[in-house]
């Protein structure tokens, strides 16, 4: 009698942790990979590459390589966008109609000595079933995940 409810907790509690457990992943890939950026090896290495969606699919090689816990090359989207002061507010999920909003996922090339905003959102598929309507916010019982860095990049 006891089993059961304990169990169905356990799962519960599972789930909750693969989520959060996902989402730090994902945080700590993109500032290795925003390091790379901000001091400026990324934009050295890939010099030769003047193709903004090709860059932009470097940076997100980089980034899925260090994330396990879901599907990132399929589902992950990147936007890096400069700007000539620090970002500030007025950013929101990009989820439109269930889904990563397809217009996110811009690249901008950033020079030296220019604030940078970098913000990544993937999908992670809610496995528990009764968890659905807690955990999932996009089509297809699957969870945004989502991480970003701000800085400026070195004068290089």
């Amino acid at each position: 009698m006891v089993a059961a409810p304990f169990f169905l907790m356990l799962s519960a509690i599972f789930e909750t942790a693969l989520v959060f457990f996902s989402t730090q992943i994902l945080e700590n890939a993109v500032a290795d990979a925003s390091r790379r950026f901000y001091t400026g090896e990324f934009q050295q290495t890939h010099q030769s590459v003047s193709d903004p969606a090709t860059l932009q699919q470097h940076f997100k090689n980089d980034v899925c390589s260090r994330v396990t816990l879901f599907d990132c090359q399929a589902t992950l989207k990147v936007d890096i966008s400069t700007h000539k002061t620090f970002p500030s507010g007025g950013f929101t999920a990009p989820i439109k109609d269930g889904e990563i909003d397809p217009s996110f996922g811009q690249y901008q090339t950033a020079p030296g000595d220019t604030y940078v905003l970098v913000r990544v959102a993937g999908a992670r598929t809610v496995f528990m079933a009764m968890m659905t309507p807690y955990l999932s916010n996009l089509n297809g019982n699957r969870r945004l995940v989502m991480a970003s860095a701000a800085f400026k990049t070195e004068p290089f």
